[in-house]
């Protein structure tokens, strides 16, 4: 149906001269997923966790104290054991009310993709640390984040750490 009418618009009134693969090649174009250029300081915290950056990291300095000692575990959610899109799933909704997936890579879908130069407190932080593993962090300040890695249960890292900025891969703002 959408098909027959295209076409008699396109031979009726030339809005669609191309025919509909081009004007669908055109939208899919248009609509691709795009790297947004946001200008240091244009947003400067995350909207849905307020406007107050110096409350954003003392709700995520908290959280690290209460996890610090908790361990990885795959698929973990509790202090017995916590996976890296776990500990971010609980740290977004216990600290700023804020429900994301459970996994990173639906998390990756959440917010916009900004440039690594413009993290602030609360964005977060995106490795590809295999070639089908992905892993999620929650930015802190001056090139540190909050993690739950495998090696180290609930940490804090830097970005410039030579492993972490080998695999970095994307940062988002929710």
């Amino acid at each position: 149906m959408f098909s027959q009418h295209t076409t008699r618009l396109s031979r009726s009134t030339g809005i669609f001269p191309y025919g509909t693969a081009a004007l669908l090649t055109i939208l899919v174009l248009i609509s691709s997923c795009t790297l947004i250029p946001i200008e240091p300081g244009a947003l400067t915290i995350p909207s849905s966790l307020g406007n107050d950056p110096g409350r954003i990291k003392s709700e995520l300095y908290q959280q690290y104290d209460a996890w610090k000692n908790v361990g990885y575990r795959h698929g973990g959610m509790s202090k017995n054991g916590v996976d890296c899109s776990g500990f971010v799933h609980i740290t977004f909704r216990d600290r700023f009310g804020v429900s994301l997936p459970r996994s990173t890579s639906q998390i990756t879908k959440e917010g916009v993709q900004i440039m690594q130069r413009d993290l602030i407190p609360g964005d977060l932080v995106f490795f590809k640390t295999g070639t089908f593993t992905k892993h999620v962090g929650i930015y802190l300040e001056k090139g540190k984040f909050l993690h739950a890695s495998t090696s180290e249960g609930v940490t804090i890292s830097s970005l410039d750490n030579k492993y972490w900025k080998r695999c970095f891969w994307q940062a988002r703002r929710i």
